[in-house]
């Protein structure tokens, strides 16, 4: 799978994030603190990483900030992209299962290199919901 992966700090959990991705054998991205020369602010790599998976470039994308509310504002701003802010392996399954996400929003505060873990094992476990209401509401989000 090919995922674009943000951060607006070059912290240690977003450097084990994408050495955890590349080992699970994903074609990793990095945008802002995690790429060299490139802008860090969280608005900005956050937008990229959430554009790429807007234009088919990447599958999916894990976009990081201090509390990861920021980069889940703005990778939200990108039409076609449902991101989740999720702090534990049922937030991330519900978020993939119910709500379809395609952009996993984590916050570096809080998220351990084994909790990280533990989100990215539910995240890519869970599959989108064929429910009728479920579906109904996804599609609610198109265009908007």
């Amino acid at each position: 799978m090919r995922i674009s992966v943000s951060s607006d700090m070059d912290e240690p959990v977003a450097r084990a994030l994408v050495a955890e991705l590349r080992s699970r054998g994903h074609a990793v991205t990095t945008h802002g603190a995690l790429e060299p020369g490139a802008d860090p602010q969280w608005a900005v790599c956050s937008e990229a990483a959430a554009r790429e998976v807007a234009d088919g470039t990447a599958d999916q994308a894990v976009v990081c900030c201090w509390t990861g509310t920021g980069a889940s504002i703005a990778a939200n701003k990108v039409p076609g992209v449902r991101a989740a802010l999720c702090t534990d392996a049922y937030t991330a399954d519900g978020a993939r299962r119910w709500n379809d996400a395609n952009v996993l929003a984590l916050g570096l505060r809080l998220t351990s290199e084994p909790l990280m873990k533990e989100i990215l094992d539910a995240w890519f476990a869970a599959e989108a919901s064929e429910d009728a209401e479920d579906r109904e509401n996804v599609e609610r989000l198109r265009g908007r």
